[in-house]
């Protein structure tokens, strides 16, 4: 039963009539107080308390100003549902948060979109109203710490500051040794997201009954026509996938206790990220006689089955791909490298973006390739990639020459190189343009190579860390710094200004990470005069820069970081 101080708590933001005007500070510490009291209250397995607590969040207006946050500052944030209402203003935002209520709540269809898939296939996506998306989000703030809590130690999708990554590190554990398993089962499941069993999740899924069922009742509509859900969870919503970890949640802890004394001599391994695994073993029988039988049962009692045609048995000296990697033993050593399927998915972009902006100016297709490069790249720092990177700009470099001769078909190649291609050091052919920043300035750009990211071993996280309990706080704390520090290498400024402010938001003192994004905001406007040096400058998230110009609020710099400056 909650009390009338916790009431009083989480109440703490009360009164607030003004989305400029909510103390985000008091509201992360509500929330988080609260998901970190689930997570105790789950671990005693003392679910009345932590459903009180659910409930308690769910009601709360800290948790309704995070939720509206999260739905209004993603990537998402301008695509609406069927009712074509997205939240833009701030207004439209305080409105939103006093309408999320349990209470008389029926939830829209979902706009049936697809994205394509491999082989010409489609995807389909069901994308929620705003209104059903921050729902959901206010939901998730309850549910995702008990899905934490309880789930699979080596399950790395869809979860909080968890990787694919983690699940590469995993894969060396368990693969490395000359005493490892040598047999692999590969596991695809057949359409997971479309075939979630509807009754498994609402007799399992600890969470309000009759809004799940609401969610998954929804239906969607595709060319005006309403169709009806009988099975599944929409991919697009922002509780999905936490809905299909928990449905999937449960096997590694079947395999540990069928292999119980003998699961070292057998050497049984799950790895799982989202609805993607692999299971290792001593043995080709071992997997396919015992091991996939129990996994095989496991999915049918959740609605899934696995895909016959996909799901094989490999052996590691063959090697095996599993998100992007290619894992094999040469000679007895486990080597790790981009697969050459994904190599090829990458260059074939690179290419068809190159084909398509024929008549582009050389510093608009600079722009464009650039974070493609980079992102590929940065995804593979972890793994055997020098190679590779190199052969990648090899073949960048083939077609951009290509791209940069058919524009001048009557120049000599010596022309060519010197208009499009800069020294630096000692490399004569850096691709390079320029871009227009205003009407009279323009910046040089240069192409990024794959080869100049370093190659960098991924530290993977503990398997019992968990995101939402206090005890592990400082652990993640250290590992967000690693990551961002790593995420802004090349982009001196930006980290110099982050290690000022020791990675800290200086308006509502949360941590500024990739994922809650970041503005450069000017202590004095350059409206005013202010310069365009990190003198004058300070990060601050999305929301909190808007709230300090809707409010003129003044954000100073550190003590420290004036000092060195």
């Amino acid at each position: 039963m909650t009390t009338e101080s916790e009431m009083n708590q989480v109440g703490a933001v009360s009164g607030v009539t003004d989305w400029h005007s909510a103390d985000w500070r008091r509201v992360n510490q509500n929330v988080r107080r609260l998901q970190a009291r689930i997570v105790k209250a789950t671990q005693a397995k003392r679910w009345n308390k932590a459903k009180a607590l659910q409930r308690l969040l769910t009601h709360s207006l800290s948790g309704k100003l995070f939720a509206v946050r999260q739905v209004t500052e993603n990537s998402g944030k301008k695509t609406s549902g069927v009712d074509k209402v997205t939240w833009e203003t701030p207004e439209k935002k305080m409105q939103a948060v006093h309408s999320l209520k349990s209470r008389g709540y029926k939830p829209s269809p979902l706009k049936r979109a697809y994205i394509p898939k491999e082989h010409g296939k489609l995807r389909p996506l069901g994308i929620p109203t705003m209104k059903d998306r921050a729902m959901q989000a206010l939901y998730l703030l309850t549910l995702d710490p008990v899905a934490e809590t309880i789930a699979d130690p080596n399950s790395y999708g869809f979860r909080k500051e968890r990787s694919t990554a983690d699940a590469m590190g995993q894969c060396y554990n368990a693969l490395r040794q000359k005493t490892s398993a040598q047999w692999i089962l590969e596991a695809d499941i057949k359409g997971c997201f479309d075939n979630l069993s509807h009754q498994w999740m609402l007799e399992h899924i600890p969470m309000d009954k009759c809004i799940l069922r609401k969610w998954l009742k929804s239906g969607y509509l595709e060319k005006s026509m309403l169709c009806a859900t009988e099975n599944g969870a929409p991919q697009g919503g922002i509780i999905s996938p936490v809905l299909a970890n928990l449905v999937l949640d449960g096997l590694e802890t079947k395999l540990q206790k069928c292999f119980a004394n003998k699961r070292l001599c057998q050497n049984v391994n799950i790895i799982r990220y989202a609805d993607d695994f692999v299971i290792t073993g001593k043995t080709k029988e071992l997997l396919e006689n015992e091991v996939k039988p129990m996994v095989e049962m496991h999915l049918k009692e959740r609605g899934l089955e696995l895909s016959q045609e996909k799901t094989k048995v490999t052996h590691i000296e063959s090697g095996f791909d599993f998100l992007g990697w290619n894992f094999r033993k040469y000679n007895g050593k486990l080597i790790i490298k981009p697969s050459k399927k994904n190599v090829q998915a990458f260059l074939t972009k690179i290419r068809d973006l190159i084909d398509s902006n024929k008549q582009t100016k050389t510093g608009s297709l600079i722009v464009q390739l650039n974070p493609i490069i980079r992102g590929w790249a940065n995804y593979h720092r972890n793994a055997v990639s020098k190679r590779i990177f190199n052969h990648v700009d090899n073949q960048i470099f083939k077609k951009l020459w290509q791209w940069a001769r058919r524009r001048h078909p009557k120049k000599l190649a010596g022309w060519v190189s010197k208009k499009y291609y800069t020294t630096i050091g000692n490399n004569k052919w850096v691709f390079s343009g320029e871009v227009q920043i205003t009407d009279n300035k323009t910046k040089v750009v240069r192409l990024d190579n794959a080869s100049s990211v370093p190659i960098k071993r991924h530290v993977k996280v503990k398997a019992e860390a968990n995101p939402y309990s206090s005890a592990w706080e400082t652990y993640f704390e250290r590992r967000i710094d690693v990551q961002m520090e790593a995420n802004l290498q090349g982009y001196k400024k930006l980290l110099r200004l982050w290690k000022e402010q020791d990675g800290i938001c200086l308006t509502c003192h949360e941590k500024i990470t990739k994922l809650t994004g970041w503005h450069s905001h000017h202590i004095v406007y350059r409206s005013h005069g202010g310069t365009d040096g990190n003198s004058n400058r300070v990060l601050l998230h999305p929301n909190c820069h808007k709230q300090v110009h809707s409010k003129g609020l003044f954000v100073e710099k550190p003590r420290l970081a004036r000092g060195v400056i």
